[in-house]
C-alpha cells in the first residue's frame, strides 16, 4: 500500500501549492481511516502534523481559496533580515570599484563557500547557496578571462596588412605562388599527454605517461608551408634545432615536391611570415637562405612580414595548424611515424589536403653572417617599410657583374658616391625637396654664428683676416643639415654616410652634434626610417636604378 501510495504521490504533488499538498495528503489519510495518518505521511515524505492538518481543514467544512499563507508569513530573505549584507558581498567581489582595496579576499579565489565564510566572520550569516543566488540577482556570473586587449599595436599595423594583401593579390593574379610560413610548436615524441578529448569506450581511456621530462624525450619540430591559392599544406617535421636553415630547407623541398609541378610558369615566390622566429624580419640567416634558394630556383623571392603582435592572423595558423591540433587532440603522438600519419590525414570541410615528411638533417645553432655577407645579398627592401618588405633576387651580384642584366650590382665596383640630388631624395630624408631647402635656410644663420664661436674659441681671439678665407669646411652647410637628417632617419651608419660625402665618420658625427641642437631648438623633430642600407648600392636599388644618376664624384 505504501509503496502505491508513493508512486501516486510522486507523480500529484509536484504539481500542487502548498495548501493543495496538504489537503490532498489529508484526503488520502481520511480515506483510509484508521492509521492512514502515519501511512501517508511516509508515502508522501512529509511530517505527520502536515497530514492531520490537511484533514483537519478538510473536516472543518468548505473555504475559500485564498492565499497559501497569510500576508507577510513565511521565512524572510537573508538580504531583508540583513540590508548590510549586500553591500558587504559586493565589497569582497569588487574591493576595486565599491568596497575596501585592501578585502582580505583580493587577491584569493572568490568560491561562494570563501564568501559566505568571510561574511559570516563579519558577522553576515549567510549560507554558499544564498551568496550564489545574492550575485545572480547583481548580475554576476561564472565567465573566464577574455582574450581582447591587444597591447599596443604598431601605427603601421593596418598599413601593412594592406601592403601585403596587394602583393598577395598581384601575385595571384599573375600565376604566381603565394605561402604562408611557420613554425608549429614543438611536440615531445612518446607515450606523453595530449591534449584534448577522444571518444573511446567508458572507463579504458589511453594511459600516458604521469609526468612529462623534456630533457628525456624526442621532440618533434613541425614547420609549416600553406599555399593559400591551392588551400594545400606541406609540414617538415624537424629533428635538430628550429633555425633559419631548417626553415627554408623546408620550403625548398615543398618547391621541389610541390610548388614547381603546380607552378610551372612561376617567375616569382611571395611568402607572408611571422616578424620573429626563424623566419624573422631580424634573422639574417633567413635572409642569406632565401637568397640561395632564389639563386636555385630562378625564382624572385619576395617576403612580407606580418606586424608586430599580430601572428594569430597568419592564415597558416587557422587554416592549417588548427586543424592539425584537432586531429590528433587526446592522442599521444608515440612515434615519428605516428605523427607523420596523424598530419596527413588532416583534412578539413573546405577540401584542405596536407603533406608530411620527416627531416632527420642537421640544423646547428650559433651560426652568424658577417656584415659583408649581408651587404653582398642581392636584395631590394621595397619603399614601404623595407624592414618587413623586401625581395630577393635569383642572380648574385658576381653573376650580375659579368652578365649585366641587373645594372646597380654590376657597377657597384666603380661606384664611388650618389649624387647630392639622390640624397635630398624624399623617400631618404622623409620631407620634400622644398622642405629640406627651407630648413637649410633656416638653420644657415645659426651655423654660421656657431662655428664662428668655435672658430673664435679655439684661437683664442677674434677674427684677424676677412671672412671667407682660410682653410675651407670639410661639409657645407646644406650638407651639414642633410648629414644630420639622414643620420637621425637612421637609414646608414657613420662610415656610409662618410663614404656618401666623401670624408670620414668623425666629421660626419662632429656635424650631426653641432646640428642637432639646432633642430631641438626649433622644435623641429626627425622621425625614423624603417630602412636600413649598408652601401651605396643599396641606396640606389632602395630608390630606382633606372632613373638615379651614377657618378664617381659629388
Amino acid at each position: 500500500m505504501e509503496a502505491v501510495l508513493a508512486a501516486k504521490f510522486q507523480v500529484l504533488l509536484p504539481h500542487l501549492d502548498e495548501r493543495q499538498r496538504r489537503l490532498a495528503v489529508g484526503a488520502e489519510a481520511l480515506s483510509l481511516g484508521h492509521g492512514g495518518i502515519r501511512l501517508v505521511a511516509a508515502a508522501a515524505g512529509v511530517r505527520e502534523s502536515t497530514v492531520s492538518r490537511g484533514a483537519a481543514e478538510l473536516a472543518s467544512g468548505p473555504a475559500l481559496m485564498g492565499r497559501v499563507r497569510r500576508p507577510g508569513g513565511g521565512r524572510k530573505k537573508a538580504a531583508d533580515r540583513d540590508p548590510g549584507l549586500r553591500p558587504a558581498l559586493l565589497a569582497l567581489v569588487e574591493p576595486d570599484e565599491r568596497g575596501d582595496p585592501m578585502s582580505p579576499l583580493r587577491w584569493t579565489t572568490k568560491s561562494t563557500r570563501k564568501l559566505a565564510a568571510e561574511l559570516t566572520r563579519q558577522g553576515h550569516r549567510v549560507s554558499a547557496d544564498t551568496v550564489a543566488g545574492l550575485l545572480r540577482e547583481e548580475g554576476f556570473s561564472l565567465q573566464a578571462n577574455a582574450k581582447t586587449i591587444e597591447g599596443t599595436q604598431h601605427p603601421d599595423r593596418d598599413a601593412q596588412f594592406h601592403y601585403l594583401n596587394e602583393q598577395a593579390r598581384d601575385h595571384r593574379d599573375a600565376d604566381d605562388p603565394v605561402i604562408s610560413v611557420d613554425s608549429k610548436k614543438k611536440e615531445l615524441i612518446g607515450g606523453y599527454k595530449n591534449g584534448g578529448r577522444e571518444w573511446v569506450p567508458a572507463g579504458q581511456p589511453v594511459k600516458v605517461k604521469t609526468h612529462d621530462f623534456p630533457g628525456q624525450a624526442e621532440k618533434a619540430i613541425p614547420y609549416g608551408i600553406y599555399d593559400i591559392a591551392a588551400n594545400t599544406g606541406w609540414v617538415s617535421i624537424g629533428t635538430d634545432h628550429d633555425t633559419a636553415a631548417f626553415a627554408v630547407a623546408s620550403i625548398r623541398h615543398w618547391w621541389q615536391a610541390r610548388g614547381q609541378h603546380d607552378y610551372p610558369r612561376a617567375r616569382r615566390l611571395l611568402i607572408t611570415a611571422d616578424g620573429g622566429g626563424s623566419n624573422g624580419y631580424r634573422t639574417r640567416g633567413w635572409k642569406t637562405q632565401l637568397a640561395d634558394l632564389a639563386a636555385e630556383t630562378g625564382l624572385e623571392i619576395t617576403v612580407c612580414h606580418l606586424p608586430p603582435g599580430t601572428s594569430k592572423w597568419n592564415k597558416i595558423e587557422h587554416r592549417l595548424f588548427s586543424h592539425i591540433t584537432m586531429n590528433w587532440r587526446g592522442r599521444p603522438l608515440t612515434s615519428d611515424e605516428v605523427m607523420l600519419l596523424t598530419i596527413a590525414a588532416t583534412t578539413s570541410r573546405t577540401g584542405l589536403t596536407v603533406h608530411a615528411e620527416l627531416d632527420s638533417g642537421e640544423y646547428p645553432t650559433g651560426i652568424r653572417d658577417s656584415d659583408d655577407e649581408i651587404a653582398a645579398l642581392p636584395i631590394t627592401r621595397h619603399h614601404f617599410h623595407g624592414d618587413w618588405n623586401y625581395t630577393l633576387h635569383p642572380q648574385s651580384p658576381a653573376d650580375a657583374a659579368t652578365t649585366g642584366s641587373t645594372p646597380v650590382e654590376a657597377m657597384t665596383d666603380r661606384l664611388t658616391y650618389l649624387t647630392r640630388r639622390t640624397l635630398q631624395h624624399p623617400e631618404l630624408t622623409g620631407m620634400t625637396r622644398r622642405q629640406l631647402s627651407e630648413l637649410i635656410d633656416v638653420l644657415t644663420p645659426a651655423m654660421e654664428v656657431q662655428r664662428e664661436q668655435v672658430l673664435r674659441t679655439r684661437r683664442g681671439h677674434e677674427r684677424l683676416v676677412a671672412p671667407g678665407t682660410g682653410a675651407k669646411a670639410k661639409l657645407t652647410y646644406a650638407d651639414r643639415v642633410l648629414v644630420t637628417v639622414l643620420h637621425l632617419r637612421k637609414l646608414a651608419t657613420m662610415d656610409l654616410l662618410g663614404q656618401l660625402f666623401n670624408t670620414t665618420a668623425m666629421t660626419i658625427s662632429r656635424a650631426a652634434k653641432d646640428v642637432r641642437p639646432l633642430l631641438d631648438a626649433h622644435g623641429i623633430h626627425i622621425p625614423a626610417s624603417t630602412a636600413r642600407f649598408r652601401t651605396p648600392a643599396d641606396i640606389a636599388r632602395f630608390l630606382d636604378p633606372d632613373r638615379i644618376k651614377i657618378k664617381s664624384t659629388c
